[in-house]
């Protein structure tokens, strides 16, 4: 019972990420000058900085099949309960696009990311992005010397800065379940392998890099580091 609480509040997380952010992007199709596309970013950024405030105590605001995994992967998640966050983030990312669909004018587009880059870059830069994003969340929720109290602006500041950077050049997803569900709807799954393989890549080797980098949280030295 407890993972399922854990779960549903992945899944409302989740869902909130995606109908906050693919919905500003559907907004700027159908309603032009509703929104200006320098905001999308930041409603990125500040929804997912909201909702780890929300429920970060409860299932950890990963929000994020990648973030899971890599978690998983450094031993800070247990793995038999990979599998309920996964379907929780999926299920409320795909909840979140169709109720878009139902509530918004009819239009083309869902939110999907899209290459502008060549294959190989574009898989580059999700994996850049996504690095950073986990390196991030992993020293802010899992080191004592990060300021805890910060976690959601640090966490909301680096997607947004992620979104100004590779949007232009990706849709900066850095997320497979953000990316997954606007692919269903606009059947443009051809290139989806980008935003899961980047996103799993590069979180979990963030993940791993900071488990080595850390240092021993009784280091007394001016640097931290004995």
């Amino acid at each position: 019972m407890r993972l399922g609480r854990k779960a549903l509040a992945e899944l409302i997380g989740t869902f909130a990420l995606v109908f906050a952010g693919c919905g500003s992007l559907m907004v700027l199709e159908r309603m032009p000058g509703a929104l200006a596309p320098a905001a999308v970013p930041i409603i990125f950024g500040l929804v997912v900085a909201c909702m780890v405030y929300a429920v970060g105590h409860i299932s950890g605001a990963h929000f994020n099949p990648a973030v899971t995994l890599a978690f998983s992967v450094a031993r800070h998640f247990p793995r038999r309960d990979v599998p309920a966050y996964w379907l929780a983030q999926i299920s409320g990312a795909v909840l979140a696009v169709f109720l878009l669909r139902l509530l918004l004018p009819a239009g083309a587009h869902y939110g999907a990311t899209v290459p502008r880059l060549g294959l190989v870059q574009s898989l580059g830069v999700e994996l850049l992005l996504s690095f950073f994003l986990m390196f991030v969340i992993i020293a802010v929720a899992t080191d004592s010397r990060a300021e805890g109290m910060m976690a959601g602006a640090a966490i909301g500041g680096i997607i947004a800065v992620g979104a100004y950077v590779g949007g232009p050049l990706t849709g900066a997803s850095m997320n497979p379940a953000r990316s997954l569900a606007p692919a269903l709807f606009e059947h443009r799954v051809n290139v989806l392998w980008i935003y899961i393989v980047g996103p799993a890549i590069g979180a979990t080797v963030a993940a791993l890099t900071y488990e080595w980098v850390r240092c021993p949280s009784d280091s007394k030295s001016a640097g931290g580091c004995c």
